[in-house]
């Protein structure tokens, strides 16, 4: 499903399946689907960063001297991708926990599918 849709249209389906099982209006869903866009946009900014600067930076002390040191974004990066996996992992449980049992008729398992598609 992933392969060929951007993350914008990823969230769409998330969001229409989540709608679908009827969890899409919960409050708790909804801050913690705002988050994990916002995390997927930071993770995004940080990749271009590394991208751009490489794994190393030179960083400049007061007096001038130079030293090379890891790029900083990538203890960003791998910070915010950690945060990023609970997320999911919590709206995987708010979904499972609040949705309804007796129309589920195979959506959660798209849903679940849906918020792992990023992963692949």
């Amino acid at each position: 499903m992933a392969k060929n849709m951007t993350l914008q249209e990823q969230a769409d389906a998330v969001l229409q399946q989540a709608q679908e099982r009827g969890v899409s209006s919960n409050f708790f869903f909804v801050t913690t689907f705002k988050r994990y866009q916002v995390q997927m946009k930071i993770l995004a900014s940080l990749e271009a960063a590394i991208a751009e600067h490489g794994a190393t930076v030179t960083k400049e002390y007061v007096k001038g001297r130079q030293n090379l040191t890891a790029n900083p974004a990538i203890t960003e990066y791998n910070k915010t991708a950690t945060a990023a996996n609970g997320t999911v992992s919590t709206l995987i449980n708010i979904i499972k926990t609040l949705g309804d049992e007796e129309n589920q008729g195979g959506k959660l398992q798209d849903l679940i599918a849906a918020l792992n598609a990023g992963d692949e």
